[in-house]
């Protein structure tokens, strides 16, 4: 019987990167001495490596307003208000609890927050859907 190891941060990271490099024009620098994606100089996702030993293994996201009380008080399990961008309606997803397709989910959604509507339009129009 084969053992399953539990995912390292390193692993975790990979996903958010994999996820977040599928995304137009976004670049990734340290910001906080985390990895933050960018979209046109914007952030929309910040990995959370145990910040300041809080116990997260995460990515931090920007969610429209209502949302972070719903999927915090829905599911506090996967979600949580994260320090500092919280009080803006930011979400905090923990990794080792959300698939790789929820997890794609609330990223593009978070992109598509943040992304010029210029940009939006051109991508929707590349893929057909205007």
């Amino acid at each position: 019987m084969k053992r399953r190891t539990e995912a390292t941060e390193e692993d975790h990271l990979r996903r958010v990167r994999r996820i977040c490099a599928t995304l137009p024009d976004t670049t990734e620098k340290l910001s906080h001495g985390e990895p933050t994606f960018f979209v046109r100089k914007k952030v929309y996702a910040m990995f959370a490596n145990n910040h300041h030993h809080d116990g997260h293994i995460a990515v931090w996201l920007p969610a429209p307003p209502g949302v972070q009380d719903v999927l915090v008080h829905t599911t506090p399990a996967k979600f949580f208000r994260p320090p500092y961008v919280g009080v803006r309606g930011w979400i905090g997803v923990e990794l080792a609890a959300v698939s790789d397709e929820e997890l794609a989910e609330h990223i593009r959604a978070a992109w598509r927050m943040i992304a010029p509507k210029q940009l939006q339009a051109k991508i929707e129009s590349m893929l057909g859907r205007d």
